[in-house]
């Protein structure tokens, strides 16, 4: 069973940090030793894994900001693969 289907309350591993870089106007993930530009509105989503909201909370949040976007089909399996690559708590 995909981690997001259960009550997992996401939230970033220790030593990742969140930032938006303002000259590439784009979210990056800092890991140790490496950078990852997420892309569109992936920064949004991890921005919200405070590990306070369920993944049908992020889900349910995400839906209001975005009428119409498939972020139930979305992002529960984006939230998985960052948690497989240990990206999420």
């Amino acid at each position: 069973m995909p981690v997001s289907e259960s009550l997992w309350r996401p939230a970033l591993a220790p030593a990742l940090m969140l930032r938006h870089d303002s000259v590439r106007g784009a979210d990056l993930l800092l890991l140790p030793e490496r950078v990852v530009v997420l892309e569109g509105h992936a920064g949004q989503v991890v921005g919200l894994c405070d590990g306070t909201r369920t993944v049908c909370g992020i889900v349910d949040v995400l839906a209001e900001r975005y009428p119409g976007a498939p972020v139930a089909t979305e992002v529960p399996p984006f939230l998985d693969r960052l948690h497989e690559e240990g990206w999420l708590e």
